[in-house]
């Protein structure tokens, strides 16, 4: 009881860090923001029972250490020097760019995220690709650029997340990666609208915790894990691939919206060579999945029948009804958007 309370206690300091970080009007306020939020997730990370999640903890807790000072460096050089209009000059919204960037994981500043993911448990793994992108994502939105800078920033982040998922046989470095990868998206969907940027972090949110909810219940960590596992039904495996499929973007899923919304905004915007390069290289991330997806369901395995005795706990019908919901999705929406 008196962990549950911590975390509780934890949690609810977390989320109102982000929350003031957001509401904010001045830069010393979000910065005050940030850090509550950096030290509310520290002790969650923690756990006495595995060295290896201290480790991590750590390691997240001198990264994002170093970004706040930046941060905070950025802020009192731009207070002196640049009292009025500081965000039309390049070098102060940089330093407050990469600072934000470094905090939320993305290319070039990601080595630590896969990193701290793949020590950590499910449910931190999925604060960490949402809720922990929240404060830095809003921040950077006030005083992003349409810049050579961000766009090396955004091609970069979509490169690194393709490269890197693609000879992993850890699921949290592939979340991980995939993570960064859509990062990358987010970033560039904020260049041309805010409202675009919104709708694709609810779905990737919502994506994300099918996922993790999926690997959760079934207790999965790693890619073997999958082919042999004889306790996970054919029809479990199917829908874990169609909620891998709608995370990639592919088409008929829920995944593919809000990436289509992107492109669309960024071919309106004649960004046509910048938005085929990010199509392109997130082909590749498909691949990956694909990959998982067609070795689990071909290899042989202990149970070769489809069984659909659905002798489950009650809350495996919220699971089937969300992946239903993801699956469907596109359909759905894109029958409202033309009526």
């Amino acid at each position: 009881m008196g962990n549950n309370s911590t975390k509780l206690l934890f949690l609810s300091t977390l989320m109102m860090g982000t929350i003031l970080s957001i509401s904010s009007n001045s830069w010393f306020g979000v910065w005050v923001g940030l850090e509550i939020n950096l030290l509310s997730f520290i002790p969650m990370l923690t756990n006495n029972k595995n060295s290896m999640i201290n480790e991590s903890s750590i390691k997240y807790f001198i990264v994002q250490a170093m970004a706040s000072t930046m941060l905070l460096f950025s802020i009192i050089l731009i207070q002196m020097k640049y009292p009025m209009s500081w965000e039309k000059q390049t070098m102060p919204s940089m330093l407050i760019s990469s600072s934000l960037l470094l905090k939320m994981g993305a290319a070039p500043f990601h080595f630590w995220f896969p990193e701290v993911m793949g020590a950590s448990k499910w449910s931190n793994c999925f604060m960490l690709m949402t809720w922990q992108k929240i404060a830095p994502m809003m921040i950077l939105s006030y005083c992003i650029q349409q810049s050579k800078f961000i766009f090396i920033i955004v091609i970069m982040s979509i490169i690194i997340g393709v490269m890197g998922g693609l000879n992993q046989t850890s699921l949290r470095h592939l979340m991980a990666y995939s993570s960064i990868s859509h990062l990358g998206w987010m970033i560039s969907s904020m260049i041309s609208s805010e409202n675009i940027w919104e709708i694709y972090f609810l779905i990737y949110s919502t994506v994300s915790l099918i996922l993790v909810l999926m690997f959760m219940q079934t207790n999965l960590f790693f890619m073997n894990q999958i082919y042999t596992m004889s306790n996970m039904k054919t029809e479990m495996k199917f829908l874990m691939f169609l909620s891998l499929l709608s995370m990639g973007g592919l088409p008929p899923f829920l995944g593919f919206l809000p990436k289509w919304m992107v492109m669309q905004s960024m071919m309106e915007m004649e960004m046509t060579s910048t938005t085929t390069i990010m199509v392109m290289l997130t082909m590749t991330t498909l691949y990956y999945y694909l990959r998982i997806s067609f070795s689990a369901l071909i290899m042989s395995y202990t149970e070769n029948s489809w069984s659909m005795n659905m002798k489950n706990k009650n809350q495996n019908y919220i699971l089937y009804s969300s992946i239903m919901i993801s699956t469907t999705g596109l359909m759905l929406t894109s029958n409202l958007i033309f009526l």
